[in-house]
């Protein structure tokens, strides 16, 4: 019986580590990595039904203390996911200049399902994409704020792939 026990305790302790998929997990909890397992991009609530964001994420940078905060906004002509991702941005009133000085990226997120088709990134509540491409994330990095010693100092991909979901 201990032998079965212990088994059994083994087999849970796997199935609780196996990574959720994607399908089974809101955008709102997705995270993400790069390939090189440097950067992860985390995925929360937005916290307001009445926000002009449909999904923030923080962005975190391998062995350092160093957190990007992100928010996606649906806008334009046709309507699209677009990423804004900043560094140590002032709050309260800015001025556009502020704004531009702590921006590390800006575009359009797309998704990657399974089957390789690329779509628009969705609001927090649809299932999470499979895998994330921010075009440009990595030259835009290496040219902002966040970029020196004791910040990041790893290049990134633009490609971010489904790791896990946060409860």
């Amino acid at each position: 019986m201990k032998g079965r026990n212990a088994l059994l305790a083994s087999l849970a302790t796997i199935l609780a580590a196996a990574p959720a998929l994607a399908d089974q997990c809101a955008q709102a909890h997705a995270i993400y990595a790069d390939p090189a397992g440097t950067y992860e991009l985390r995925f929360e609530p937005v916290g307001s039904e009445s926000a002009v964001t449909s999904n923030h994420f923080k962005v975190k940078i391998g062995n350092t203390r160093l957190s990007l905060d992100g928010v996606v906004m649906q806008s334009g002509e046709p309507l699209r996911a677009n990423g804004i991702v900043m560094h140590d941005c002032p709050t309260g009133d800015v001025t556009g200049a502020e704004l531009e000085a702590c921006t590390v990226w800006e575009g359009v997120i797309y998704t990657v399902d399974k089957a390789g088709r690329i779509g628009l990134l969705l609001a927090e509540d649809a299932p999470a994409a499979e895998q994330l491409l921010l075009p440009g994330f990595g030259p835009s990095l290496r040219t902002s704020s966040a970029w020196g010693e004791g910040k990041a100092n790893a290049d990134s991909s633009d490609v971010f792939e489904f790791k896990g979901c946060a409860a």
